[in-house]
């Protein structure tokens, strides 16, 4: 007996839900943009101490890995306001608006792509499909990734502007400061969205079919909230090291690309140097992927497509 022809048939309709009048991609990247910058907007603040955490120590940088997660808000709250912690929002707005509509709203459309749209598709099947989606997002997303990191680091009461630190990043660096990191980026991003899509997949599943969990928000939740741990663990040393790269002295680099940044924080900082900042890092997985998958399905809902 073979499927194959009704396989094609399936995937084809999946992929033409446009030219059939329902939701289509355009639709798909729209909802996971929507998502994710109602998610962030929500999660910044942690963002703001993870990279603090993770960029301390350096040059003309305070060492706030010796003031902890708790020490770290407090100075920031006492010198900086209350406000310090929203910085580089707008980065963050446009970083979300492009590399996580992308990587989000690809996943579905490249996992049938890769003929593993049945719910028993091989783990490793959803894996790629996610890490493709994650690469491709990230390419338009890492100019912004640069300037959000940059101004989340900002000491000082006054919130730099995105305008005044593009503009500062194009003086000193030109177009490619925008790409500093890319290779990093990309790498994490595929490990993220890879682990992040497919868990979430297969934890769903799991849940499902045992029946245990009622169906919906509950499932959602208890799903993404498992893929968010799984990616703390496999993203936490790709993050320190496109953290390292993207907040490099402007006039002067102290990294030679992302192999020679492993090499250096595992010769002065040891293997658990990669791991710096992974409380921060969960805290900010777990709502993150929680709001921008629970909200992503609510959105795909009300238009008429079924969930992930």
């Amino acid at each position: 007996f073979d499927v194959r022809p009704m396989t094609s048939h399936k995937d084809s309709r999946i992929i033409a839900t446009a030219a059939a009048g329902g939701p289509g991609l355009l639709q798909q990247v729209a909802c996971a943009g929507g998502a994710a910058v109602i998610a962030v907007s929500f999660i910044h603040p942690i963002d703001v101490v993870k990279t603090r955490l993770q960029v301390s120590g350096g040059d003309g940088v305070r060492n706030y890995a010796e003031l902890g997660i708790g020490g770290t808000i407090s100075v920031v709250a006492k010198e900086e306001g209350v406000s310090a912690f929203w910085k580089g929002i707008n980065a963050a707005w446009m970083r979300e608006s492009s590399y996580t509509s992308l990587r989000l709203g690809l996943y579905e459309p490249i996992k049938v792509a890769f003929g593993a749209a049945d719910k028993n598709a091989p783990f490793i099947m959803k894996f790629l499909a996610g890490s493709t989606a994650g690469a491709i997002g990230s390419l338009a997303g890492n100019p912004f990734d640069v300037l959000k990191t940059r101004m989340m680091t900002a000491e000082g009461k006054e919130p730099p502007s995105f305008a005044k630190a593009a503009g500062s990043l194009y003086k000193d660096q030109g177009l490619g400061g925008f790409y500093r990191g890319l290779e990093a980026n990309i790498a994490r991003a595929m490990v993220l969205n890879g682990t992040k899509m497919a868990c979430y997949d297969q934890i769903k599943q799991t849940v499902v079919d045992s029946k245990l969990v009622p169906s919906g928000l509950p499932t959602q939740f208890m799903s993404a909230f498992g893929a968010g741990f799984f990616m703390t663990c496999t993203v936490a040393p790709f993050d320190m090291v496109r953290t390292r790269l993207m907040n490099q002295p402007p006039d002067r680099k102290i990294y030679n690309g992302a192999v020679d940044c492993v090499m250096k924080i595992l010769g002065s900082e040891g293997p658990m140097g990669f791991y710096r900042g992974f409380v921060p890092i969960w805290m900010r997985f777990a709502p993150t992927t929680c709001l921008q998958l629970i909200i992503f399905e609510q959105l795909r809902g009300m238009i008429g497509m079924k969930g992930l």
